[in-house]
């Protein structure tokens, strides 16, 4: 166990940002819900974040050594309880990826997934000797990814599942690979999209895709959520309509404002100035995971850093693409803003992890 014996320990900036996050988050949601068949959403969200900064503190107090210790064994029970989803896990919205646990309580073990991949990929680049990776290295950190994005792919949830090569990314990238492997993995990566299209997508996950290109070709059908959006972040102007003043929100045309497209609520009745506010501090919360990172005490530390920091980034970049229309829809929602027990239970524990590793630089 790491004990706290100064206020050094504790990363102030990195929770106090995230708790602001999590504050406009929640008011968001309370704004978008209220007077809805969601507006107990609000109160489950709170609960959520007080559970999460438990578990973070409880994460941070446990050295990082000790916890990647028993990754493997975390990584087996994972894809047992990714296996066992198939089979009771409660369907909704076509997907089949929630474990009920009691009084109406599910978790999302794909969420789950993404802590203990970062814990697992980090400590295999760890026992790296050489200063690239090689070939078997990739084939051993690509089947360690991409057994669990497979498993989530059938649930099906497409969108969670490519929340886990930004883990594996940032991996390779750190450790180092000749460009002759990166060209290599190009090359694949082209020849495996035409197989991806005509084999595996389903055909509303086609209709999203077409639907990038032009919402308007279908827009009361796929292109709907898009359109709407838009006119949300329009709507919304330099300085917003105010709390509960959104027209699309308010009046419902705005379609699950309080999980996916809550960035498009949230523009709506705060603007171009809360949008700014709100980007800069998901930047401000990725820097200091970054200098957390840059002060690692080891390797290992640095990747787990690094690879919670990239998978942050990763969500940010395509949920705020997704609302504006620059990425296609695909159900990532927004780290610490959008409503979701796993989501915030998850975030909150990489956040207490990044923190462990800044502990551990005063431990002598």
């Amino acid at each position: 166990m790491i004990g706290y014996r100064a206020f050094r320990d504790f990363d102030w900036v990195l929770w106090l940002v995230t708790l602001a996050i999590c504050g406009l988050g929640s008011l968001q949601i309370f704004s978008a819900t209220r007077g809805t068949i969601w507006k107990g959403v609000f109160t489950k969200q709170l609960a959520a974040i007080a559970l999460g900064l438990a578990l973070a503190w409880l994460i941070s107090r446990i050295d990082y050594h000790t916890l990647l210790g028993h990754a493997p064994l975390f990584y087996v029970a994972t894809v047992v309880l990714l296996v066992v989803t198939f089979f009771i896990g409660a369907k909704f919205f076509g997907s089949r990826r929630w474990i009920p646990v009691f009084g109406g309580v599910h978790l999302q073990i794909s969420e789950f997934a993404k802590l203990i991949l970062v814990l697992v990929v980090a400590r295999y680049l760890s026992s790296v000797r050489n200063d690239r990776l090689e070939w078997k290295d990739l084939g051993k950190i690509g089947g360690m990814v991409g057994l669990p994005m497979l498993l989530v792919m059938r649930q099906p949830d497409l969108g969670t599942s490519l929340t886990y090569l930004p883990i594996l990314l940032a991996g390779i990238y750190l450790v180092g690979l000749r460009w002759q492997y990166w060209a290599a993995i190009a090359v694949v990566g082209l020849v495996l999209v035409p197989v991806a299209w005509f084999v595996y997508l389903k055909d509303y996950q086609k209709a999203r895709l077409t639907t990038f290109v032009d919402p308007y070709r279908d827009p009361k059908g796929a292109g709907y959520q898009v359109i709407q959006s838009q006119i949300a972040v329009g709507n919304g102007g330099l300085w917003g309509r105010g709390v509960a003043k959104g027209d699309q929100t308010q009046l419902r045309f705005l379609p699950v404002p309080h999980t996916d497209f809550i960035m498009a609520a949230f523009a709506e009745e705060h603007g171009f100035v809360g949008v700014v506010l709100v980007l800069g501090l998901y930047m401000l919360l990725l820097m200091q995971i970054v200098q957390n990172a840059r002060e690692a005490p080891d390797r290992v530390g640095m990747y787990v850093c690094m690879s919670v920091g990239m998978l942050l980034l990763f969500h940010v970049l395509v949920n705020v693409g997704m609302v504006i229309g620059r990425m296609p829809v695909t159900g990532i929602p927004l780290p610490l803003m959008s409503y979701g027990g796993s989501s915030i239970l998850t975030t909150f524990m990489m956040l207490g992890l990044v923190n462990n590793v800044r502990s551990s630089r005063f431990v002598s």
